[in-house]
Protein backbone atom coordinates (compact mmCIF):
# COMPACT_ATOMS: atom_id res chain seq x y z
CA UNK A 1 0.00 0.00 0.00
CA UNK A 2 1.00 3.75 -0.38
CA UNK A 3 1.26 5.94 2.53
CA UNK A 4 2.52 9.25 3.09
CA UNK A 5 5.75 9.68 4.97
CA UNK A 6 6.35 12.48 7.07
CA UNK A 7 9.64 13.66 9.10
CA UNK A 8 9.08 16.83 11.69
CA UNK A 9 11.99 18.72 12.97
CA UNK A 10 12.81 21.83 14.51
CA UNK A 11 13.33 23.52 11.43
CA UNK A 12 11.98 21.33 8.50
CA UNK A 13 9.01 19.21 7.81
CA UNK A 14 9.72 16.34 4.73
CA UNK A 15 6.96 14.44 2.99
CA UNK A 16 7.45 11.64 0.43
CA UNK A 17 5.04 8.92 -0.79
CA UNK A 18 6.00 5.48 0.51
CA UNK A 19 5.22 1.56 -1.49
CA UNK A 20 5.17 -0.45 1.73
CA UNK A 21 4.70 -4.37 1.93
CA UNK A 22 4.94 -7.25 4.46
CA UNK A 23 6.42 -4.78 6.99
CA UNK A 24 9.07 -3.30 5.14
CA UNK A 25 9.51 -0.04 2.50
CA UNK A 26 9.67 -1.38 -0.76
CA UNK A 27 9.91 2.60 -2.54
CA UNK A 28 10.50 5.92 -1.01
CA UNK A 29 9.86 8.24 -3.47
CA UNK A 30 11.52 12.20 -3.99
CA UNK A 31 10.89 13.89 -0.71
CA UNK A 32 8.96 17.48 -0.54
CA UNK A 33 10.79 19.75 2.11
CA UNK A 34 8.87 22.71 3.69
CA UNK A 35 10.31 25.19 6.27
CA UNK A 36 8.12 24.61 9.24
CA UNK A 37 8.18 28.41 9.82
CA UNK A 38 6.14 29.18 6.38
CA UNK A 39 3.11 26.89 7.83
CA UNK A 40 1.27 27.72 10.89
CA UNK A 41 0.28 24.51 12.01
CA UNK A 42 0.84 20.51 10.45
CA UNK A 43 -2.19 20.40 8.47
CA UNK A 44 -1.43 23.66 6.85
CA UNK A 45 1.62 22.15 5.89
CA UNK A 46 -0.21 18.71 5.17
CA UNK A 47 -2.10 20.71 2.75
CA UNK A 48 0.45 22.46 0.73
CA UNK A 49 2.40 19.19 -0.13
CA UNK A 50 -1.36 18.09 -1.02
CA UNK A 51 -1.49 20.79 -3.54
CA UNK A 52 1.95 19.73 -5.04
CA UNK A 53 0.90 16.83 -6.34
CA UNK A 54 -0.77 15.81 -9.39
CA UNK A 55 -2.39 12.99 -7.70
CA UNK A 56 -4.52 11.88 -5.10
CA UNK A 57 -2.91 11.97 -1.80
CA UNK A 58 -2.79 8.90 0.08
CA UNK A 59 -4.89 7.58 3.13
CA UNK A 60 -2.61 6.84 5.35
CA UNK A 61 0.06 8.63 7.33
CA UNK A 62 3.37 8.07 8.65
CA UNK A 63 4.32 10.87 10.94
CA UNK A 64 7.82 10.74 12.48
CA UNK A 65 8.10 13.73 15.03
CA UNK A 66 11.22 15.58 17.34
CA UNK A 67 9.18 14.68 20.13
CA UNK A 68 8.05 12.81 22.51
CA UNK A 69 4.78 10.49 21.42
CA UNK A 70 1.86 11.35 23.82
CA UNK A 71 -1.63 9.79 22.57
CA UNK A 72 -3.70 13.28 23.65
CA UNK A 73 -1.54 16.02 23.01
CA UNK A 74 1.69 16.65 21.22
CA UNK A 75 3.76 19.60 21.74
CA UNK A 76 7.25 19.48 19.65
CA UNK A 77 10.54 20.16 21.79
CA UNK A 78 12.09 22.57 18.93
CA UNK A 79 9.21 23.33 17.13
CA UNK A 80 5.62 25.49 17.65
CA UNK A 81 3.21 23.02 16.41
CA UNK A 82 0.80 21.20 18.14
CA UNK A 83 -0.48 17.50 17.15
CA UNK A 84 -3.57 15.93 18.05
CA UNK A 85 -3.39 12.52 17.88
CA UNK A 86 -7.80 11.98 17.91
CA UNK A 87 -7.92 14.71 15.52
CA UNK A 88 -5.60 13.28 12.66
CA UNK A 89 -7.71 11.00 10.78
CA UNK A 90 -10.22 13.96 10.36
CA UNK A 91 -7.75 17.02 9.92
CA UNK A 92 -5.56 15.12 7.20
CA UNK A 93 -8.54 13.17 5.30
CA UNK A 94 -6.46 9.69 6.74
CA UNK A 95 -7.97 6.11 7.63
CA UNK A 96 -4.69 5.17 9.30
CA UNK A 97 -1.62 6.44 10.56
CA UNK A 98 1.31 5.77 12.40
CA UNK A 99 2.78 8.65 15.12
CA UNK A 100 6.73 7.75 16.26
CA UNK A 101 9.84 9.49 17.42
CA UNK A 102 12.15 10.78 14.82
CA UNK A 103 14.42 8.93 16.01
CA UNK A 104 13.03 6.05 16.72
CA UNK A 105 12.05 6.34 12.85
CA UNK A 106 16.02 6.61 12.26
CA UNK A 107 15.62 3.43 14.49
CA UNK A 108 13.57 1.87 11.75
CA UNK A 109 15.90 2.78 8.74
CA UNK A 110 18.14 1.39 10.83
CA UNK A 111 16.80 -2.06 11.41
CA UNK A 112 15.75 -2.34 7.11
CA UNK A 113 18.61 -0.32 5.51
CA UNK A 114 21.29 -2.80 4.35
CA UNK A 115 25.36 -2.82 5.28
CA UNK A 116 26.07 -0.33 2.30
CA UNK A 117 23.51 2.34 3.60
CA UNK A 118 26.81 3.43 6.23
CA UNK A 119 30.38 4.52 6.16
CA UNK A 120 32.70 3.57 8.78
CA UNK A 121 33.40 6.51 11.32
CA UNK A 122 35.64 4.51 13.85
CA UNK A 123 36.02 1.63 15.98
CA UNK A 124 36.56 -1.38 14.09
CA UNK A 125 36.14 -1.70 10.40
CA UNK A 126 33.25 -4.43 10.53
CA UNK A 127 29.69 -5.14 9.70
CA UNK A 128 27.40 -4.67 12.51
CA UNK A 129 26.58 -7.90 14.23
CA UNK A 130 23.62 -9.46 13.09
CA UNK A 131 22.17 -9.53 17.03
CA UNK A 132 22.82 -6.96 19.44
CA UNK A 133 21.76 -3.48 20.39
CA UNK A 134 22.93 -0.67 18.55
CA UNK A 135 22.93 3.00 19.47
CA UNK A 136 21.71 5.32 16.86
CA UNK A 137 22.19 9.14 17.94
CA UNK A 138 23.16 12.37 15.76
CA UNK A 139 22.77 16.31 15.82
CA UNK A 140 20.24 18.68 14.16
CA UNK A 141 18.22 21.33 15.58
CA UNK A 142 18.11 18.99 18.98
CA UNK A 143 19.97 16.00 19.44
CA UNK A 144 18.38 13.07 18.99
CA UNK A 145 18.70 9.31 20.56
CA UNK A 146 17.24 5.80 19.98
CA UNK A 147 18.22 2.30 20.48
CA UNK A 148 17.61 -0.82 18.03
CA UNK A 149 18.10 -4.19 19.49
CA UNK A 150 18.67 -6.91 16.41
CA UNK A 151 18.00 -11.07 17.22
CA UNK A 152 16.79 -13.52 14.51
CA UNK A 153 16.19 -11.62 11.33
CA UNK A 154 14.03 -9.08 13.68
CA UNK A 155 14.82 -6.12 14.85
CA UNK A 156 13.08 -3.58 18.14
CA UNK A 157 13.11 -0.19 18.37
CA UNK A 158 13.12 1.99 21.54
CA UNK A 159 12.98 5.61 20.97
CA UNK A 160 14.95 7.42 23.86
CA UNK A 161 15.57 11.13 25.48
CA UNK A 162 19.49 11.01 25.86
CA UNK A 163 20.04 13.88 23.99
CA UNK A 164 18.77 15.09 27.60
CA UNK A 165 21.38 13.80 29.24
CA UNK A 166 23.85 15.84 31.60
CA UNK A 167 26.95 17.19 29.44
CA UNK A 168 30.04 15.47 30.87
CA UNK A 169 33.01 17.67 30.49
CA UNK A 170 36.26 16.01 30.62
CA UNK A 171 38.91 18.71 29.85
CA UNK A 172 39.73 23.08 30.78
CA UNK A 173 37.73 24.33 27.27
CA UNK A 174 34.37 21.61 28.28
CA UNK A 175 34.42 23.34 31.95
CA UNK A 176 34.06 27.00 29.97
CA UNK A 177 31.32 25.91 28.27
CA UNK A 178 29.51 24.70 31.29
CA UNK A 179 30.10 28.05 33.26
CA UNK A 180 29.07 29.65 29.58
CA UNK A 181 26.13 28.42 29.61
CA UNK A 182 24.80 27.35 33.56
CA UNK A 183 23.63 30.61 34.00
CA UNK A 184 21.47 30.21 31.48
CA UNK A 185 20.08 27.14 31.66
CA UNK A 186 21.08 25.68 35.21
CA UNK A 187 21.44 21.86 33.66
CA UNK A 188 23.53 21.92 30.77
CA UNK A 189 22.06 18.76 28.87
CA UNK A 190 24.24 17.05 25.85
CA UNK A 191 21.83 18.79 22.97
CA UNK A 192 22.74 22.49 23.97
CA UNK A 193 26.46 21.61 23.47
CA UNK A 194 26.10 18.95 20.42
CA UNK A 195 23.18 20.08 19.08
CA UNK A 196 23.03 22.45 15.62
CA UNK A 197 22.73 25.54 17.77
CA UNK A 198 25.48 24.56 19.87
CA UNK A 199 27.99 25.65 17.47
CA UNK A 200 27.31 28.96 18.95
CA UNK A 201 28.12 28.48 22.38
CA UNK A 202 31.39 26.52 21.26
CA UNK A 203 32.36 29.78 19.28
CA UNK A 204 31.58 31.95 21.96
CA UNK A 205 33.13 30.24 24.19
CA UNK A 206 36.38 30.02 21.98
CA UNK A 207 36.33 33.43 21.56
CA UNK A 208 36.34 34.70 25.11
CA UNK A 209 39.15 31.94 25.93
CA UNK A 210 41.23 33.74 23.21
CA UNK A 211 40.60 37.45 24.27
CA UNK A 212 38.96 38.08 20.70
CA UNK A 213 35.67 40.36 19.97
CA UNK A 214 32.48 38.43 18.81
CA UNK A 215 29.47 39.22 17.01
CA UNK A 216 26.92 36.74 18.25
CA UNK A 217 25.48 34.77 14.82
CA UNK A 218 22.61 32.42 14.55
CA UNK A 219 23.89 28.96 14.40
CA UNK A 220 22.44 28.40 10.64
CA UNK A 221 25.42 31.47 9.66
CA UNK A 222 28.30 30.42 11.72
CA UNK A 223 27.49 26.72 10.59
CA UNK A 224 27.81 28.37 6.99
CA UNK A 225 31.33 29.87 8.12
CA UNK A 226 32.31 27.16 9.51
CA UNK A 227 31.95 25.01 6.27
CA UNK A 228 33.53 27.66 3.90
CA UNK A 229 36.57 27.43 6.21
CA UNK A 230 37.25 31.37 6.30
CA UNK A 231 36.40 32.37 9.55
CA UNK A 232 39.03 30.23 11.92
CA UNK A 233 37.30 30.48 14.87
CA UNK A 234 34.56 28.70 13.59
CA UNK A 235 36.48 25.87 12.15
CA UNK A 236 37.83 25.95 15.53
CA UNK A 237 34.67 25.71 16.94
CA UNK A 238 33.27 22.76 14.30
CA UNK A 239 36.30 20.97 15.39
CA UNK A 240 35.30 21.36 18.91
CA UNK A 241 31.61 20.40 18.05
CA UNK A 242 32.75 17.04 16.35
CA UNK A 243 34.95 15.87 19.70
CA UNK A 244 32.14 16.81 22.12
CA UNK A 245 30.03 14.37 19.81
CA UNK A 246 32.29 11.30 20.26
CA UNK A 247 32.27 11.88 24.14
CA UNK A 248 28.49 11.75 24.23
CA UNK A 249 27.99 9.28 21.39
CA UNK A 250 30.54 7.43 23.91
CA UNK A 251 28.37 7.89 27.02
CA UNK A 252 25.54 6.54 25.15
CA UNK A 253 27.55 3.59 23.78
CA UNK A 254 28.22 2.56 27.47
CA UNK A 255 24.43 3.40 28.71
CA UNK A 256 23.13 1.19 26.04
CA UNK A 257 25.89 -1.77 26.00
CA UNK A 258 25.81 -1.72 22.05
CA UNK A 259 27.63 -3.79 19.50
CA UNK A 260 27.51 -0.79 17.19
CA UNK A 261 26.65 2.85 16.98
CA UNK A 262 25.07 5.15 14.02
CA UNK A 263 25.34 8.71 13.91
CA UNK A 264 22.47 10.17 12.22
CA UNK A 265 20.85 13.24 12.31
CA UNK A 266 19.87 16.33 10.14
CA UNK A 267 23.89 17.08 10.41
CA UNK A 268 25.46 13.79 10.56
CA UNK A 269 25.90 13.21 6.70
CA UNK A 270 26.95 16.90 6.47
CA UNK A 271 29.32 16.25 8.94
CA UNK A 272 30.83 12.95 7.44
CA UNK A 273 33.91 13.71 6.66
CA UNK A 274 35.08 16.44 9.20
CA UNK A 275 33.95 13.78 11.80
CA UNK A 276 36.17 10.91 10.18
CA UNK A 277 39.16 13.62 10.30
CA UNK A 278 38.59 14.93 13.50
CA UNK A 279 39.07 13.97 17.54
CA UNK A 280 35.58 12.07 17.28
CA UNK A 281 37.08 8.55 17.70
CA UNK A 282 39.58 9.74 20.34
CA UNK A 283 37.47 11.25 22.44
CA UNK A 284 34.74 8.05 21.48
CA UNK A 285 36.88 5.93 23.22
CA UNK A 286 38.09 8.00 26.30
CA UNK A 287 35.99 6.22 28.95
CA UNK A 288 38.73 5.44 31.58
CA UNK A 289 38.72 1.94 32.70
CA UNK A 290 36.72 1.03 29.64
CA UNK A 291 38.33 2.29 27.19
CA UNK A 292 39.18 -1.27 26.06
CA UNK A 293 35.81 -2.22 25.18
CA UNK A 294 35.04 1.29 23.69
CA UNK A 295 37.55 -0.11 20.88
CA UNK A 296 35.88 -3.15 20.40
CA UNK A 297 32.75 -0.72 19.31
CA UNK A 298 32.37 -0.17 15.11
CA UNK A 299 30.46 3.49 14.75
CA UNK A 300 29.44 4.05 11.56
CA UNK A 301 27.64 7.21 9.95
CA UNK A 302 24.05 6.46 8.17
CA UNK A 303 24.64 8.07 4.20
CA UNK A 304 20.60 6.95 3.30
CA UNK A 305 19.61 10.84 2.15
CA UNK A 306 16.44 10.59 4.40
CA UNK A 307 16.59 8.07 7.27
CA UNK A 308 13.74 9.48 8.71
CA UNK A 309 11.27 9.49 6.25
CA UNK A 310 12.44 5.87 4.94
CA UNK A 311 12.04 5.43 9.17
CA UNK A 312 8.83 6.71 9.32
CA UNK A 313 7.22 4.43 6.61
CA UNK A 314 9.21 1.38 7.78
CA UNK A 315 7.45 1.75 11.36
CA UNK A 316 4.02 2.36 9.58
CA UNK A 317 4.58 -0.92 7.92
CA UNK A 318 5.59 -2.91 10.95
CA UNK A 319 2.95 -1.89 13.09
CA UNK A 320 -0.15 -2.23 10.14
CA UNK A 321 1.44 -5.79 9.32
CA UNK A 322 0.56 -7.10 12.66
Amino acid sequence: MEVVAVDIGGTHARFAIAEVEGGRVVHLGEPVTQKVAEHATFPLAWAAFAEQLDRPVPRAAAIALASPINPELIKLTNNPWIIRPPLIKERLDVDAYSLINDFGAIGHAVGQLDGDAYVHLCGPDVPFPERGSLTVCGPGTGLGVAQVFREAGEYHVIATEGGHQDYAPLDEIDDAIIRRLRPTYTRVSAERVCAGPGLVHIYETLAQIEGKPFVHLDDKRLWQLAFEGGDKLAVAALDRFCVSLGGVAGDLALAHGPTGVVIAGGLGLRLKDRLIESGFGQRFVAKGRFQQLMNTIPVKIITHPQPGLFGAAAAFAQEHAR
